[in-house]
């Protein structure tokens, strides 16, 4: 914060100075006065300038050195100016060659330090408008200056003495000026405070107008604007330094420029030359003609500027529009132009389809890699599409990792190129990525609105993701009533939820060969009131679509540890329980901390669960494998389903910190011919064994089967074979004893 304005005996002693110079020149205008009055208060608030901008300067502010000589100079200056008048006799007003050199010397030293200033970078639209509003101001000025000088001209310059010189001391004043209103337009946060730079204009602008008044004094020889006007300048200079100093204590970030700051500036200028006009008019000045060309000068300048500011304005609009229509990350048209478009071809009667692409595993991504590389990747992958685009072809981002395509001509070629374009390595930030995507598509039919293929290219999308990754489907009527259909389970589902329709069955897990439970999977069941029985294959994947599995999950869980947790007391039931968690549970941040408070409510040891989870699921690390670490170190064993129908990936049983593997069924069901799947049965075992995990073949649904699994070393098997899920008190009485 900058520290409150205090008068200093500086600011006292120089403002003293101005009122007794004054007072003086207001009485020399009526009656003779001692010249040498004049000329003494120089002697003093010369140096009291050049010693607050010496001040100012110790702050570390190079441009107040420049000021300090630059007012020593003006002062030697005004000493030159005292000499001219006494020494040669010239009249007060008039300076030799060699005074008016000394002023400009002054002057281009605070000129040079202005150019010291360092400027904040600006478009060329605002360059133009601003030097516009200069060369207004400046016209403005010498117009005025014309005529208060013009009819005293010639008896200004036939008295002795240099009128020119004066002349070039008004024009550099006048520059002083100009260059701090540039800066101060055009300065942004910087060591020089814009309030010091406002008080230097109003300096400069003192010595221009007040120079310019020089050749009324003809009429009193004895005297000099300098007695007046430079004690004021020195005046200014001192208050312009005070303030830096006091922003430099306050150590705040200095304030950005105003926009446009100067926009009145010229139209003050068109009514004050408008005024002169009119005044000269009025009286039949002889300087009418240079006065009315330093209007249409102004007026033209004026009007130029608005040709400027129009079409900036326009420059601005056509921004604004773009960036309403357009994503800001990938530069795509987004869903507003995409709709706009397909309406229109739909109304040409062209072939038109629409196709919407969604990213497969971009979460993954995003977890592993961070933002920056997912950003990355989105613009490399707007770029693959637009490049294999037709005559016609639009691609736009609808958001997150979901593009749309309006295809007008053979979609199911560019399409291919698309695909086949998008499995080629992707470079994003310092990575290679390999992309797959779901893909839906949807062709028009007669009577089709933009909004309605779109919406069938969605429906069309959710399935390609439904059958799995790096798929393209066509959509269908039947997907609609898939669609509803699910709609309406997912519905019934939620009700479900609510009034206990659902209930656990349990299914055994036993040891070989003599078949003793070892555990039991925990199996969701569901009975609709009016349709009965409802297949989990049927309304688990309603649950997964609409996000329901995620109540869903929780409620198996609970329901699932509370059971585990009454049976503990009663001989002969299973020492453990496991329980189906969906990827969708996993990447809920905070899933672990479900499960240990699960466990704390219902008083389950965290070694009596088995969370399982399939291959797909944890694949591609993320948050997924960041909860099941978690859950891991809780104490809770983890099983990988279904495991050799997912991505298969070895590499997944080191990173995952997987307990159990179960063998999917598809495999079991073929282990007693020789065919590959036996071969990889036995594999499996050997691998097992060899990483210390537990295998167990699911799906064993006759003797010969588990016999052949027993010989080829699996100890642990589930299927119908032993028992079918049964409720959960029946588990207790469950015997099956097997041959060996």
């Amino acid at each position: 914060m900058i520290p409150p304005f205090r008068p200093t005996r500086t600011l006292l002693a120089a403002g003293g100075l101005v009122v007794i110079a004054a007072i003086w020149f207001t009485i020399g205008l009526t009656r003779w006065t001692p010249p040498v009055v004049g000329w003494l208060p120089l002697l003093v608030t010369v140096p009291l300038a050049a010693a607050a901008c010496w001040r100012a300067s110790r702050l570390g502010r190079t441009y107040w050195r420049y000021a300090g000589v630059g007012i020593c100079l003006i002062g030697l200056g005004a000493a030159g100016n005292a000499y001219d008048y006494f020494g040669a006799g010239q009249q007060g007003q008039k300076i030799s060659g060699v005074t008016a050199a000394i002023y400009v010397s002054g002057l281009v030293a605070m000129i040079l330090g202005l150019l010291r200033i360092p400027g904040a970078r600006r478009t060329r639209i605002e360059w133009a408008r601003f030097g516009l509003d200069i060369t207004t101001v400046i016209v403005t000025v010498l117009t005025f200056a014309w005529h208060l000088m013009s009819e005293r001209w010639s008896d200004w310059l036939g008295h002795g003495g240099t009128g020119a010189g004066a002349i070039l001391v008004v024009v550099a004043s006048g520059f002083i000026c100009v260059f701090a209103f540039v800066k101060v337009a055009f300065t942004g946060t910087g060591p020089i405070d814009r309030r010091a730079l406002h008080l230097l204009a109003l300096t400069g602008a003192i010595g221009a107008g007040g120079g310019a008044l020089a050749p009324l004094l003809n009429g009193h020889p004895y005297m000099n604007t300098a007695h007046v006007l430079l004690p004021t300048t020195c005046l200014f200079l001192c208050v312009a330094a005070d303030r830096q100093r006091r922003a430099s204590q306050g150590g705040r970030p200095l304030p950005r420029p105003v926009p446009r700051g100067l926009s009145v500036m010229p139209y003050a200028a068109v009514l004050a030359t408008g005024g002169l006009l009119l005044f000269s008019a009025a009286s039949r000045a002889g300087d009418l003609l240079a006065i009315a060309i330093g209007s249409v000068t102004v007026t033209l300048l004026v009007a130029a500027r608005q040709m400027v500011a129009l079409r900036d304005n326009t420059r601005l609009l056509d921004v604004l529009d773009h960036q309403a229509s357009h994503d800001a990350l990938t530069g795509l048209p987004n869903r507003t132009v995409l709709l706009r478009s397909v309406g229109a071809a739909l109304a040409s009667g062209s072939e038109v389809s629409v196709a919407m692409i969604d990213l497969d595993d971009f979460k993954a991504i995003n977890d592993d890699l961070g933002h920056a590389v997912g950003d990355a990747l989105l613009i490399a992958v707007a770029g693959s599409l637009g490049s294999r685009l037709g005559p016609g072809d639009v691609v736009a981002r609808l958001g997150g990792d979901e593009y749309a395509l309006l295809l007008c001509g053979d979609a199911a070629a560019t399409l291919a190129a698309i695909a086949d374009r998008l499995r080629e390595p992707v470079r994003a930030g310092a990575h290679e990525l390999v992309v797959e995507a779901s893909i839906g598509l949807a062709a028009a039919r007669p009577g089709d609105t933009a909004d309605e293929l779109l919406r069938r290219a969605d429906v069309a999308m959710y399935e390609a993701k439904a059958q799995g990754k790096g798929r393209q489907v066509a959509y269908t009527d039947a997907m609609d009533q898939r669609s509803a259909e699910q709609a309406r389970l997912a519905a019934d589902l939620r009700v479900a939820l609510d009034t206990g329709q659902l209930h656990l069955a349990y299914q055994p897990i036993v040891s070989m060969p003599d078949g003793s439970m070892v555990a039991v999977e925990a199996l969701v069941r569901w009975t609709h009131p009016s349709r009965g029985p409802i297949p989990p294959g049927v309304f688990v994947p309603a649950a997964e679509h609409t996000g329901l599995i995620v109540p869903l999950g929780a409620w198996i869980l609970e329901e699932a540890c509370e059971q585990a947790a009454r049976w503990r007391s009663v001989p002969g039931a299973p020492p453990k329980v496991s329980v189906n968690v969906s990827a969708r549970q996993l990447r809920e941040a905070g899933f672990a901390e479900e499960v240990a408070a699960v466990l704390r409510r219902t008083g389950l040891p965290a070694g009596a669960l088995t969370v399982e989870v399939t291959e797909t699921a944890v694949f591609d690390g993320g948050q997924a494998l960041v909860e099941l670490e978690a859950i891991a170190d809780l104490g809770v064993h983890i099983a990988l389903d279904d495991f050799g129908t997912g991505h298969s990936s070895l590499g997944l049983l080191r990173t995952c910190p997987a307990h159990v593997i179960k063998i999917d069924k598809s495999f079991v069901d073929d282990v007693t011919s020789d065919g590959q799947e036996a071969v990889v049965v036995a594999a499996l075992i050997q691998i097992c064994d060899g990483m210390g995990l537990a295998a167990v073949a699911e799906g064993v649904e006759t003797a010969e089967q588990a016999a052949e699994l027993h010989r080829l070393g699996y100890r642990y098997a589930q299927g119908y074979y032993f028992a079918r899920p049964m409720p959960a008190a029946d588990i207790a009485f469950y015997e099956h004893p097997i041959a060996a």
